[in-house]
């Protein structure tokens, strides 16, 4: 079973979940201070796949997982971290706005960074893989920026039933991640487990190493605390239901082993940046 046509439809429900929570306000105190805004992108956009290159070629990956170690990090994002932020206790109003714009913003980003991978990886491993940029891009159009838009004209439209329909989609959200990743778990356990030390690893060191890059970028750039913290969960947190439908679509890569990476890297970062919340709750 391929499961792409589970992650599919999670992957439209979370993308249109977050186009509820998008609000005029939002953008206006995003507005009020840029400079959060544009580290933040920077952390996610071209922090976190550069990091990931070098630790999948330091790290020798086989090229399927090198591929799929730096999808992962190609797609920033998912409502999962607002909610982190907002337990975190950061800039709430901060992590949707950035998680909006780096969804429209990795429309584009994505074939760039995953062209110059594919060619990268043929080069070194003798191994051609190719991608079809023409069809990533309408994917990612029909599954990321239409159901956002779709739930942020809801939200303008009717913001009564925007709210509770976020509220029931809010629920629903982390169960059907965690339904996604055991599904497939359970489909690729042999593979996983017999590259889990070096996924494993690779996807510990990209998450720490997000963090501590990030909250570098912040303090040179002398933000505050509650901001540090969600661009912390922000660049540290990956959609990896997109990263999964893009892996295993059969319009483009069609591969389930590449999805792997972001699979152990969806794991690994709710245990990781559960723990840096409880550092911060108690450490206050």
């Amino acid at each position: 079973m391929n499961t792409i046509w589970i992650v599919m439809p999670i992957l439209i429900v979370l993308m249109f979940l977050l186009g509820t929570e998008l609000n005029k306000e939002a953008f206006i105190n995003v507005a009020r201070n840029p400079k959060a805004l544009l580290i933040g992108m920077i952390g996610q956009i071209i922090l976190l796949p550069a990091i990931a290159f070098i630790l999948a070629w330091v790290m020798n990956m086989p090229p399927l997982y090198f591929m799929g170690f730096v999808l992962i990090a190609c797609c920033p994002g998912g409502s999962s971290s607002n909610v982190f932020s907002m337990l975190a206790k950061g800039d709430v109003a901060l992590s949707v706005t950035l998680t909006a714009i780096s969804s429209i913003i990795t429309l584009f980003t994505i074939p760039i960074i995953m062209e110059l991978t594919s060619h990268f990886v043929s080069h070194n491993a003798g191994e051609v893989i190719e991608l079809p940029v023409g069809k990533l891009l309408i994917q990612n159009i029909a599954l990321l920026f239409i159901p956002l838009i779709a739930g942020w004209i809801l939200r303008y439209y009717a913001p009564e039933k925007a709210a509770k329909t976020s509220k029931i989609l809010n629920k629903m959200a982390f169960p059907a991640l965690m339904t996604l990743a055991l599904l497939f778990f359970l489909q690729y356990t042999e593979e996983i487990m017999k590259n889990f030390h070096l996924t494993g690893m690779a996807c510990s060191l990209l998450i720490i190493s997000s963090m501590f890059f990030s909250s570098l970028l912040s303090r040179i750039g002398k933000l505050t605390k509650a901001i540090r913290r969600t661009i912390i969960i922000e660049v540290g947190m990956q959609n990896a239901a997109q990263a999964i439908a893009i892996a295993t679509s059969p319009f483009i890569f069609n591969c389930g082993e590449m999805a792997i990476p972001a699979i152990i890297y969806a794991l690994l970062m709710n245990i990781i940046l559960l723990l840096y919340i409880f550092k911060v709750k108690y450490s206050n």
